[in-house]
């Protein structure tokens, strides 16, 4: 059978990446008691409201074609928000819609990169990263967020891997895996880089209302200095806790934005009417469940680590935001994989080894928030249990 390059591209950067997860599911419909933390699907349904919105839009006849640049009223309602949250003036013509911010990211990356370019992400990084950079021909060049750094991408590091080949900085603030937000310091210095080297910022801000209390989140699009060079992708996907409705965007400069527009609608040609005209209401009147989810996520994040952290040999990286904790399992002679895999078997917690997030995190699990308390008690019991009884057979 004969495929394209692309396909060669992408081998092995699907499925595989979830084993372990769709395992856990597969002894979940046989009836085996497997609590499941391996992905970051919201707590709460979507909102009626919203559901309300888009049947209102759907009875209304909102089926037809749309506007290959998103409906008129969301690009509006985006730059509305965007002029106000950013403290810089947007407007229709800096946004485009699309179906989630993956196939924004996707779009967004076809625009900066091509064969022969490189990339430079976080290692770790968001599983499908290293797919949407592949895609375009261009190479991956991770960068590694450090523990020590509190998992924040350090400027030296991307200063020492920029060459004549790079065009563009994918950054994911807050993080996912790390739950690791960049601190003003931190956007300022790689702003400088992007300045100093005439190469693109892309930021990915999906967590963006989910940061907790405490914490502060600055973006790269905040910054008047590279309003021509920086792109954020985002999505009611986890601030209003719609994953299922597939309704993103990208805001950037008006001219990157207009070059991109064949590509977006080569793909797709805009978004869906009735999801368009609910995700401009969900984006006028804010989330009803944002507030809810971070404490429930911080709460959670910082009595699986209290617990943890005293009763077993396991350390927790706490993070700042999102639906993610990361355990290091080091400290018990195993890697990330062993310790998954024995975990489900042994404990029937499925939580996602680090690898599926890139090599800096052989020594790493990550852990979803999103189960109730009750069920977040019962697996820390399980975790606890696992980790104490492999620690004794190690002495």
């Amino acid at each position: 059978m004969r495929t394209t390059s692309i396909t060669q591209r992408l081998a092995g950067l699907g499925g595989a990446k979830w084993d372990l997860h769709l395992a856990a599911r597969e002894r979940l419909e046989r009836g085996e008691q497997i609590i499941e933390m391996t992905i970051g699907e919201p707590d709460v349904p979507l909102p009626g409201v919203m559901a309300e919105a888009a049947t209102r839009a759907l009875e209304a006849g909102r089926t037809q074609y749309s506007d290959g640049r998103g409906e008129s009223g969301l690009r509006r309602a985006l730059a509305e928000h965007y002029t106000a949250r950013r403290r810089r003036e947007f407007d229709g013509d800096h946004v485009l819609c699309f179906p989630g911010t993956q196939t924004a990211l996707y779009a967004v990356m076809q625009g900066v990169a091509e064969a022969g370019d490189e990339v430079l992400v976080g290692d770790p990084l968001y599983a499908t990263y290293e797919g949407v950079i592949r895609a375009t021909g261009a190479t991956m060049v991770p960068v590694p967020l450090r523990p020590e750094h509190g998992f924040r991408i350090q400027a030296e590091d991307i200063a020492a891997r920029i060459t004549d080949k790079t065009r563009a900085i994918l950054l994911n603030t807050p993080h996912n895996p790390t739950g690791a937000i960049l601190q003003p310091q931190d956007v300022k210095a790689v702003a400088e880089l992007a300045l100093k080297h005439d190469i693109w910022i892309i930021s990915d801000e999906v967590y963006e209302d989910l940061v907790f209390e405490g914490h502060a989140f600055l973006s790269p699009l905040s910054l008047p200095e590279i309003a021509d060079r920086s792109i954020a992708v985002s999505s009611i996907s986890k601030s209003h806790a719609a994953p299922g409705m597939r309704s993103g965007w990208a805001i950037g400069p008006k001219a990157f934005m207009e070059a991109l527009l064949p590509v977006s609608e080569t793909m797709l040609f805009g978004n869906q009417p009735f999801i368009a005209d609910m995700t401009e209401q969900a984006v006028r009147q804010g989330s009803p469940v944002a507030q809810g989810m971070r404490a429930r996520f911080a709460r959670r994040a910082h009595y699986l680590a209290d617990r943890l952290e005293a009763e077993t040999a396991l350390r927790v990286h706490r993070p700042e935001a999102g639906m993610f904790a990361l355990v290091d399992v080091s400290p018990l002679g195993m890697d990330c994989d062993t310790f998954a895999w024995a975990l489900l078997e042994q404990g029937g917690v499925a939580v996602m080894p680090g690898s599926s997030f890139g090599d800096c995190m052989r020594d790493w699990v990550r852990l979803a928030l999103t189960i109730d308390d009750a069920e977040m008690t019962q697996a820390v019991d399980r975790i606890s249990e696992f980790a104490r009884t492999r620690s004794a057979a190690a002495e």
